[in-house]
């Protein structure tokens, strides 16, 4: 507070005068909350949905000249109100003297009126003098209303989706209006089932909101919606059901699995497409497709499809999508596309840059880019147009390439065109290489959904469960080329059963093997198992399991589980590197001894003989240009890397050591199992599937 101050000041000889105190500051307006709205009065004033706590920041000047920890102010409040019978009732508290520049409080009692508008001010004392009231001059008074009602549930509604129907469905936009009968609410919080929750403003106090969702699986969906009303109190809960229908087929679809020697592609669904002189049908397509053929484009004037009719309104949402390998890729070339006039409504397809050709969906003036088309590397496009955001959007094998881009298409309806894009009088960027499985929505087209016509189920290339060796053979369980066992290699047999040796001491102590009925043992020094001939295609997707046990707790030097060479180094390997206590997956970018590689680790403490060992996993996809290490199901960022372009491998796949100059090493001391290879990239659903001793269900 501002103390009278008795020290003499020296303003003249002999004269001596006593410093005068100053009064508090008028508390300012901006410096006072109830709970923690500003104050205001009118149609702004606060609304709370407790007795509130008031607060103000009182201040004593600074010219009292006194020291900080001595500048002690209180906090003087008023509050009146109406009551029903027209009296006026007031309400004062005093709070206790802290520094200047505090915030000073005062709890309200429980027994305020509901619905009553409270009136309220405050004013600072230091002890000798006191403030201006915060309501006086250019201050004002601060109102609040005490609500102690909560407001009624909301009712919700939907004319797309009404409440437990099976309606359209994945991919399809709904109306929902959310409305509580309270007069005073101010939002609504909501969510649908498993996503986050959001919040909607009516465009007036009490009105209703419309929201649009977009579901994106099939089977039920809930809407659980809230009111809350400008007190902050919220309503009990409305739960809305629906049922979300899968998405619906194309409005087009044409496989182009048609026979050699056709002259037009018959559709799935929609019109027929009459195709040009430059079209053949036969072609190869995409491994592990469910396509039989696909049809080629020679790239030449005559190269193209088409229904002669638009099968998308452009002027609402679309999605055109379909697999494509270019034979070449330095020049633009459109795989899909629709007319609108003299120019194209829409474009998906390749464009070249200085930097390199990418894929890119051209949307009116709006053009997404994205992914690296490589020749002769089948690649799945989808381009998407949603009305409701008013943005274009381009996925490359599944993912979201680019950035999502405002546009605006051209609404004139012209003819659907595949191979070719609309330009004046005539057409360009004609498409040479293949294409197929060309489909068409007329919604949006959800993100599972994407990924599922992206994907290439892979082909077991080979299952060698190590269980048995005849002649130093080991068995492929389909038949296909088996292992051949080196010195220093042996299969491993489990107990015969003829004895227990818990029961009889005179029964020898067998170990399980590590899956099934028995296990490859490597002896770190020549042992080795290998095929006759590579298995994988290391320029391609490509999978590779193994199950695999250290036999020391602390090797002395790198080893190597699986590899599979080229003419001067591994094209991989997977090994053991007890300097970083870690699995290792190492890819030489070159088939060059000395070549820089790409190491991406697993940290583990190694085995030492104990336990089942652990379930490694090798994921190359060329589609993504992505190598991952799996341990044991999981794997992580650090497990995780580029890899633009992985080279051809002629050489055998190796179990239990790798190239080392113009011989062998890093030999394996441990026990192998479960080694098995597929052509494709699993998913990282079914990588858990590997070294169970049974294929993973690639569904």
């Amino acid at each position: 507070m501002g103390c009278l101050v008795t020290a003499a000041v020296l303003t003249a000889p002999g004269v001596a005068h006593a410093a005068e105190n100053l009064p508090p500051r008028q508390p300012l307006v901006q410096d006072l909350r109830t709970i923690t709205k500003a104050c205001a009065t009118g149609e702004q004033k606060a609304y709370v949905g407790e007795p509130p706590t008031l607060r103000a920041v009182l201040y004593d000047p600074e010219e009292d000249n006194q020291p900080a920890e001595a500048n002690l102010v209180s906090g003087e409040f008023e509050a009146w109100w109406t009551d029903s019978d027209g009296a006026e009732q007031r309400r004062t508290y005093t709070t206790s003297a802290t520094l200047s520049g505090t915030s000073q409080q005062w709890r309200m009692p429980q027994d305020i009126p509901a619905n009553t508008v409270v009136s309220w001010h405050v004013r600072a004392n230091d002890g000798t003098a006191v403030s201006a009231w915060s309501s006086e001059g250019a201050g004002a008074v601060c109102e609040f209303v005490y609500d102690d009602a909560s407001p009624q549930q909301p009712v919700v509604t939907s004319p797309d989706y009404p409440e437990e129907q099976l309606q359209d469905g994945v991919g399809v936009y709904g109306t929902f209006t959310m409305d509580s009968p309270s007069d005073d609410v101010v939002e609504y919080v909501y969510s649908f089932l498993g996503g986050p929750q959001q919040t909607a403003r009516p465009d007036e106090l009490g009105g209703p909101v419309t929201i649009r969702h977009l579901p994106l699986k099939s089977g039920p969906d809930r809407l659980s919606v809230r009111a809350i009303d400008r007190s902050g109190r919220s309503s009990t809960s409305t739960t809305y059901g629906i049922w979300v229908k899968a998405g619906r087929a194309p409005v087009a679809h044409w496989t182009l699995s048609d026979a050699a020697g056709a002259t037009s592609a018959a559709a799935e669904t929609g019109p027929v497409a009459r195709a040009g002189s430059g079209v053949a049908f036969g072609a190869t397509a995409p491994r592990g497709t469910q396509l039989a053929a696909v049809a080629g484009l020679d790239g030449s004037s005559h190269a193209f499809l088409t229904p002669d009719v638009p099968v998308v309104d452009t002027g609402r949402t679309f999605a055109v999508s379909a697999w494509a390998r270019p034979a070449r890729t330095d020049r633009n070339m459109a795989v899909a596309g629709q007319d609108a006039g003299s120019s194209a409504a829409f474009e998906l397809g390749l464009r070249t840059r200085d930097e390199g050709p990418v894929w890119s969906f051209t949307v009116g003036g709006a053009r997404i880019t994205g992914g690296a088309p490589e020749t002769g590397e089948w690649a799945h496009l989808l381009g998407l147009y949603d009305k409701e955001t008013g943005r274009a959007q381009l996925y490359v094998n599944g993912h979201e390439v680019g950035t999502r881009t405002e546009a605006t298409p051209a609404e004139t309806a012209g003819a659907f065109q595949i191979g070719r894009s609309r330009n004046g009088d005539g057409y360009r960027d004609r498409w040479h290489g293949e294409v197929g499985d060309v489909r068409a929505y007329d919604r949006v087209v959800a993100p599972a959904e994407i990924t599922e016509l992206a994907y290439r189920r892979p082909t077991l290339l080979g299952h060698w469960s190590l269980e048995t060796a005849t002649d130093g053979v080991s068995p492929e369980q389909g038949g296909k080329a088996p292992l051949a066992l080196g010195p220093g290699a042996s299969i491993h047999r489990g107990p015969d059963g003829t004895c227990l040796p818990e029961l009889d001491p005179d029964c020898p102590f067998v170990p399980y093997p590590l899956v099934g009925d028995g296990h490859l043992q490597l002896d770190g020094e020549t042992g080795y198992a290998a095929t006759e001939s590579a298995v994988v295609d290391t320029s391609d997707s490509f999978t590779v399991g193994v199950v695999v046990r250290l036999a020391d707790a602390e090797p002395a030097a790198p080893m190597t589980v699986l590899s599979q060479a080229g003419e001067h180094t591994d094209a991989f390997k997977v090994r053991y590197d007890p300097s970083v206590h870690a699995w290792q997956l190492v890819m030489p970018q070159r088939d060059e001894a000395g070549a820089p590689e790409v190491v991406v680790s697993q940290i583990e403490a190694a085995d030492g003989g104990e336990g089942q060992g652990h379930r490694l996993a090798v994921v190359y996809d060329d589609a993504t240009d992505r190598i991952k290490l799996y341990l044991d199901g999981h794997t992580n960022a650090d497990a995780t890397a580029a890899l633009p372009d992985g080279w051809h491998s002629s050489g055998v796949l190796q179990v239990g050591r790798a190239k080392a100059g113009d011989g062998w090493g890093e030999y394996l001391h441990g026990d192998v199992d479960e080694v098995q290879a597929y052509a494709g990239a699993l998913r990282d659903g079914d990588i858990g599937g590997l070294g169970r001793g049974t294929d993973p269900c690639l569904c």
